[in-house]
């Protein structure tokens, strides 16, 4: 489902920003973004996230879902997230 994807893709993006900051620290998403290029069915859904930025205050992250062992991604999303201190 749509959701179960959206969730996905916001938890992977905790995961990265948590890699890069060294730790996992107070987070929450400003903004995420998905669109759905093509549906999953029968089969496990692998999660690239990659932090495009990682600033002081805000980080920025770029989410590919694909289905287990296709070529094209079923979607991607990108997410803003606000980071405390």
């Amino acid at each position: 489902s749509g959701q179960a994807l959206m969730a996905a893709a916001d938890t992977a993006t905790v995961i990265a920003v948590s890699a890069a900051r060294g730790g996992f620290g107070p987070m929450t998403t400003v903004q995420q973004s998905i669109a759905f290029q093509r549906p999953v069915t029968g089969t496990d859904v692998l999660i690239r996230a990659a932090v495009t930025k990682l600033g002081r205050r805000l980080a920025f992250a770029d989410i590919t879902l694909t289905a287990e062992g296709a070529d094209e991604p079923a979607a991607h999303a990108t997410t803003v997230y606000a980071l405390a201190d």
